[in-house]
């Protein structure tokens, strides 16, 4: 398959996705509804098929050379090694939002750093334990420590 049919395919699949998750969002967070929209979409990217670095490119407008940087930093995942590099299509998915909204603020020059720190605040956000912490906190539970 082409890079420009892949590449077409993935941005059609996304364009879903993000129609998915649009109309899960207006629902409240505790609704069934807004639940398995969200599976749903998350399940249609699962079902994906990893794509080459210059597919990924192309979706990022970025260079394939630049994808397989940010693959290696951990940015991008890699999917597959052998007999060529695959990136995986959830975690592209995500990072290209990220990199919209940062162009959409005007940025253009240390991207990757930015996408990296905002992945990683979401990993941070997305522990149960942290959520559960905040929650506490939120309630006033809990007591204050400190080392002396």
């Amino acid at each position: 398959m082409s890079i420009v049919t892949e590449t077409q395919q993935l941005r059609d699949l996304f364009a879903e996705i993000e129609v998915i998750e649009e109309v899960a969002e207006t629902l409240p967070r505790n609704d069934d509804r807004r639940l398995r929209l969200l599976s749903l979409a998350e399940k249609r990217l699962a079902g994906a098929l990893p794509v080459r670095p210059a597919v990924a490119g192309e979706l990022l407008e970025l260079t394939e050379k630049t994808v397989r940087a940010w693959a290696s930093e951990g940015v991008l995942t890699i999917a597959q090694v052998d007999p060529t590099l695959r990136i995986d299509v959830r975690r592209l998915h995500q990072v290209r939002l990220l990199v919209e909204d940062l162009r959409q603020a005007g940025r253009s020059r240390g991207l990757l750093e930015e996408v990296h720190r905002r992945l990683s605040d979401q990993a941070l956000l997305d522990r149960l334990d942290l959520a559960e912490s905040l929650a506490q906190m939120d309630r006033g539970e809990g007591r204050v420590v400190r080392r002396v």
